[in-house]
């Protein structure tokens, strides 16, 4: 894997990471509200209100500010919540550990579900011939695409409320609502965490196994396949071996944006299954306009967003060398 194509992506990851900070930071600053006179209440005079923003650094320049929030960003230093008088850093601790707990689990989940489904529908989409046994072989094929179309459909948060509600109040393989810390019991955290990962996990495995089956039918109709098949290669040799190695390419992609999205939607996954993570801290900050919080878990969510792109263009090296010619 060549060097300089390396540090050229890590140039566009570091100036990426600055641009979505600065976005963040003045975005919050032109938000016509006062956080100091919101803290203070009905407290507030004149003199109070300037001796905190003295206190807090509210009456320095904006770029100042905002040069002082990076570099404290940089260190691991995200300033103090204007609503629970902590440091952010401090607050965001157990819940930061949440909420990667679940969006790895959920990404674990599509991969595992996905990927086997998918080269199995490919392996078996061509179906020829007549007969009891192809007609049954269709009828199976249809049903499982109507299967897949019909979970794509459904959003994660409706799927959350229907596991909840058969695996939860009708099964009671878990108790809604009943949330154990990893640092309390880590099997209990984990058997709790499955569902939530699962609601998540269930339709973007649908969506994946969808495009993988296509991405495979179309390599199959490639030179290569035939001279593999002429060589005497079996059907799973041959499709493990030398088509799911290009077709993985588009899915790498989407896979990406897979884990991506899945930690941006973990936000109303915790809602839905009563999970302390970043989510429920974030909506809770926005309500009570506590910016240092905001601001660390949009630029925290939009890095993650960004680093899984730039391991996404590494994987493309492994998957096909051919790309970094380009």
């Amino acid at each position: 894997m060549a060097m300089r194509y390396i540090l050229r992506r890590v140039g566009v990851l570091v100036v990426t990471l600055f641009i979505i900070s600065a976005l963040t930071f003045f975005a919050f600053q032109l938000i016509p509200s006062d956080p100091v006179t919101r803290m203070l209440g009905t407290e507030a005079t004149p003199e109070l209100v300037a001796a905190m923003q003295a206190e807090m650094g509210l009456d320095r320049p904006i770029p100042v500010r905002f040069f002082r929030w990076l570099s404290g960003f940089v260190t691991g230093d995200f300033g103090i919540s204007y609503s629970y008088s902590i440091s952010v850093t401090e607050l965001l601790g157990d819940k930061v550990v949440t909420t990667a707990a679940l969006s790895a689990m959920a990404f674990l989940l599509v991969c595992i579900i996905s990927i086997p489904l998918g080269l199995l529908l490919a392996r078996y989409s061509d179906i020829q011939g007549k007969g009891a046994t192809a007609t049954f072989r269709r009828v199976i094929m249809t049903a499982v695409n109507a299967l897949i179309q019909t979970i794509m459909a459904i959003p994660p948060f409706f799927t959350g409320i229907i596991l909840t509600f058969i695996f939860g109040l009708v099964l009671r393989l878990f108790t809604p609502g009943g949330f154990v810390s990893y640092t309390d019991d880590a099997g209990a955290f984990f058997l709790y965490m499955i569902f939530p990962a699962l609601a998540i996990a269930l339709p973007r495995s649908a969506m994946v196994i969808k495009l993988l089956r296509g991405s495979i039918l179309r390599e199959a109709d490639s030179d290569y396949v035939r001279t593999a098949f002429s060589r005497g290669g079996g059907r799973w040799y041959v499709l493990i071996k030398h088509i799911s190695r290009n077709a993985m390419i588009p899915v790498v992609t989407f896979l990406a944006m897979t884990l991506s999205d899945i930690v941006v939607g973990s936000i109303i996954i915790e809602q839905v299954f009563a999970v302390p993570g970043m989510g429920r801290l974030l909506l809770l900050s926005i309500a009570n306009r506590d910016y240092p919080v905001v601001q660390t878990i949009v630029v925290i969510i939009a890095s993650v967003v960004v680093v899984v792109n730039f391991l996404a263009d590494l994987v493309y090296q492994y998957i096909d060398p051919r790309i970094r010619l380009n």
